[in-house]
């Protein structure tokens, strides 16, 4: 039967063109991306949905989606969609992540200019008659020092134009090697090295629990005066207040944002003060980049409804129907491993070395490193999929290595993840029992039998008597309830480690409360996705 596919956004007819081309049915009806009812009536027609950012695929259009099998998102972005409920329809969801990176960072370049030279402000100045020539002293690129904040696919083109308007480049990023920096021609410094050197300071971070609000108050007031800011990433970065107020006292002198905290941004603090210049949200906004990212997803769509090849998938692994019946568990199992060392690991990952014991070592090994890898990176980068996580992570200059081997102890098989970084190496090892659920069976060397659940506190301490009573005192005594745990040392008064089960994620002053207690080397807040 001919696969039929449904683009309810605007997309260019040579996009649409391929799916024809292709062999596939295609209806072209950009007007229901914003009439849901219409589009929750005929969606059971279509085996696949092509979107951009109009269409909300909610879990209504999802359970009238008879026959959907997969959705394709021309952009990066998939807030749009409900990729939970997705997952549990048996959706594929994809998007395509490469498609507006030199639009994204022209954008942020074009942005650095105006607010060096105040272009957007002399523009009104001059179209309202006035000749205000010196009211608008502005500033050279050249020499000054740029500092990046993130530096992968869209901060890497930023640092390499920079460079070419003979800027000095220095930049902040948890995965990026020294090796790559040195092939970058960027210097490698701490987040605090770059805000007290910086001249201007750029971000292309994703929104995550650990970036947003990363250059809050505290660390605003810690830049360079006359520093210039710009955004053009993910809103939520930056305290716009905490900037509003820095802007006016004059120690900040410029910023130029294209995305905001809450959007549409109809109001802001940042809104109508000297030299900060606002776009709406325009980073991919250019004819070359919505047809690269339409191009793709086309593209992707046809070839995983023609030939089941999956690519840039978010919510499913690149294996055979066949292989998933049986690595399925696997596949997760190397998730939740790279995830685990992913949330433990704060410093540059320079490798990343995976170990493959027994019936597992025979398996798709590429996918299961891939499921590893997307873990480990997607901590950083909630957008990274097993597809991109490996190229991601080589533009990174991290080094992967795997080994496999015959079954060498007690398990039918069992998967070993360590990662290298300039100060340890830290390893987490797993495996899948007959009732088909992962667990942990070893960390940092210490053997364990241990559950994934959803949030867990993960805990090292030395062996000494009180540890269970301290842990389950501090934590009632916060509200806290310890749903399960599970204990492992190395021998009698050595090193030992707490994995605790809890319902909800534990707030930080309890957390603290634990490391306040003296007997804990390390207190994690972990958490995993857990169905």
């Amino acid at each position: 039967m001919t696969p039929k596919v449904l683009v309810s956004d605007k997309l260019s007819e040579t996009a649409v063109q391929i799916f024809r081309d292709r062999g596939i049915d295609v209806d072209f009806m950009p007007e229901l991306g914003k009439d849901k009812e219409k589009l929750a009536e005929i969606i059971g027609q279509y085996d696949g949905l092509a979107i951009r950012s109009a269409t909300k695929v909610t879990p209504k259009i999802l359970a009238a989606a008879t026959n959907l099998k997969v959705i394709g998102r021309a952009g990066i972005g998939t807030d749009n969609i409900d990729k939970e409920a997705a997952s549990k329809k048996g959706v594929i969801v994809m998007n395509t992540p490469f498609g507006n990176m030199i639009t994204t960072a022209e954008h942020a370049i074009a942005m650095m200019f105006a607010v060096a030279r105040q272009i957007p402000e002399a523009s009104a100045s001059t179209h309202a008659g006035k000749w205000e020539k010196s009211k608008f002293m502005g500033v050279e690129l050249t020499n000054k020092t740029l500092g990046v904040i993130g530096a992968g696919n869209i901060g890497g083109i930023v640092c390499d134009r920079a460079r070419g308007l003979r800027m000095k480049v220095v930049a902040y990023d948890p995965f990026l090697s020294e090796e790559k920096a040195a092939e970058m021609q960027v210097e490698k410094v701490t987040l605090d090295e770059l805000l007290a050197r910086a001249d201007f300071i750029t971000l292309h971070v994703p929104a995550t629990d650990q970036t947003r609000g990363m250059l809050n108050r505290e660390k605003l007031e810690m830049t360079k005066k006359g520093v210039r800011i710009i955004n053009c990433a993910r809103g939520g970065l930056v305290d716009e207040d905490a900037l509003a107020d820095l802007l006016k006292s004059g120690h900040v002198a410029g910023a130029a944002f294209d995305v905001f905290a809450d959007e549409p941004a109809t109001e802001n603090p940042l809104f109508n003060l000297p030299n900060v210049v606002c776009t709406p949200h325009l980073g991919a906004a250019t004819t070359e980049a919505q047809e690269n990212v339409a191009l793709q997803v086309a593209d992707q769509m046809a070839n995983y409804l023609k030939t089941g090849a999956v690519e840039n998938a978010l919510n499913m692994p690149s294996v055979t129907a066949e292989e998933a019946k049986v690595m399925g568990p696997w596949i997760k199992l190397a998730d939740y491993l790279g995830s685990f060392i992913g949330q433990m690991t704060d410093e540059p990952i320079q490798a990343i070395n995976i170990l493959y014991d027994g019936a597992v070592a025979g398996m798709n090994l590429k996918a299961l490193n891939c499921a590893a890898i997307a873990g480990i990176m997607k901590q950083v980068n909630p957008d990274v999929n097993m597809v991109s996580a490996p190229v991601i992570a080589a533009e990174r200059g991290v080094k992967i290595s795997t080994t496999n081997q015959a079954k060498s102890g007690a398990f039918d098989g069992y998967i070993k993840v360590t990662v290298v970084t300039a100060e340890r190496e830290r390893s987490v090892g797993g495996t899948v029992f007959s009732d088909g659920k992962p667990r942990f069976i070893q960390i940092k060397g210490i053997n364990i039998d241990a559950e994934i659940g959803r949030h867990m506190v993960y805990t090292t301490n030395e062996d000494v008597p009180g540890i269970i009573g301290s842990l389950g005192a501090t934590m009632g005594t916060n509200g806290v309830n310890i749903a399960n745990f599970t204990l492992g040392r190395k021998e009698a008064k050595g090193e030992a480690i707490a994995l605790l089960y809890v319902d909800e994620p534990v707030p930080a002053p309890a957390l603290d409360a634990l490391r306040a207690t003296g007997l804990f080397n390390q207190v994690k807040m972990l958490s995993f996705d857990v169905a």
